[in-house]
């Protein structure tokens, strides 16, 4: 009840005003049945504009942090993430980590529509990341199609940091599914799971026009805070015909 009051009474008539959203593809998006939108991560603001230009609710994982937090404000986050549907998933945890792939899993089956992040934290710079195979392993599980979503402009809107929102056009690009079913029955295996996300992640650096940094958002940022450093880029949106996703081995 919350999520669609703020959709259609509060939050969401606000941001149409304030911020002229372009949204393309949303006839990829089905109307009934499971799927997983894979969205690249800007910026706090893309859980905002996704939900509010998508006709179907989605769920998003979010950080525990936002479940935890003390006094008024942490009662307050918690109220409105749990009202929204959002459910807790805590990175710091093995255990915690597979309690909400399970979730995850479990939404899927009941036909939900799930909203991912494959990059597991904002990008540190606009470019796009490694994506974690958490994200393969879950529409393998649940036998689903994975949908590429490139948010473009959001960062600007809602740069690292800011407490005010800034006025800006913004872009959302919903692209085609990508049916993984060749796939089905491999669940687990490392190799299989990496070479889906990174077809993933190739289908967002496509859409969305950004870098793409072959290694995790997460490390980039421990990279940065430790030293002065410019992470190298593999490759660019845009990319000629017979170019590929970068492989990699690790999971």
């Amino acid at each position: 009840m919350l999520y669609w009051f703020l959709k259609y009474v509060v939050l969401g008539p606000l941001l149409r005003l304030l911020w002229p959203t372009k949204v393309t593809g949303r006839e990829n998006i089905p109307r009934t049945g499971a799927a997983i939108l894979a969205s690249n991560h800007l910026a706090v603001a893309d859980s905002f504009f996704l939900p509010c230009h998508v006709q179907r609710r989605i769920t998003f994982p979010a950080k525990s942090e936002y479940f935890e937090g003390p006094g008024i404000k942490g009662k307050l986050q918690k109220w409105f993430f749990s009202g929204t549907g959002q459910f807790p998933i805590d990175r710091g945890s093995g255990s915690a980590a597979q309690a909400a792939l399970d979730t995850s899993v479990r939404l899927l089956r009941e036909g939900r529509l799930l909203g991912i992040y494959p990059e597991g934290t904002r990008s540190p710079d606009g470019r796009l990341y490694k994506g974690k195979s958490g994200l393969a392993r879950i529409a393998l599980d649940a036998g689903v199609p994975v949908i590429p979503v490139a948010m473009i402009g959001t960062d600007r809107v809602n740069p690292i940091g800011s407490r005010m929102w800034r006025p800006r056009r913004l872009e959302i690009r919903i692209g085609e599914p990508l049916d993984f079913s060749r796939y089905a029955g491999l669940a687990g295996d490392r190799f299989v799971e990496r070479a889906i996300t990174d077809e993933v992640m190739y289908a967002l650096m496509e859409l969305s026009g950004q870098e793409y940094v072959d290694m995790y958002a997460a490390r980039a940022k421990e990279l940065a805070a430790g030293e002065d450093v410019r992470v190298p880029a593999a490759r660019r949106g845009g990319a000629a015909d017979g170019d590929r996703a970068p492989q990699s081995k690790t999971g």
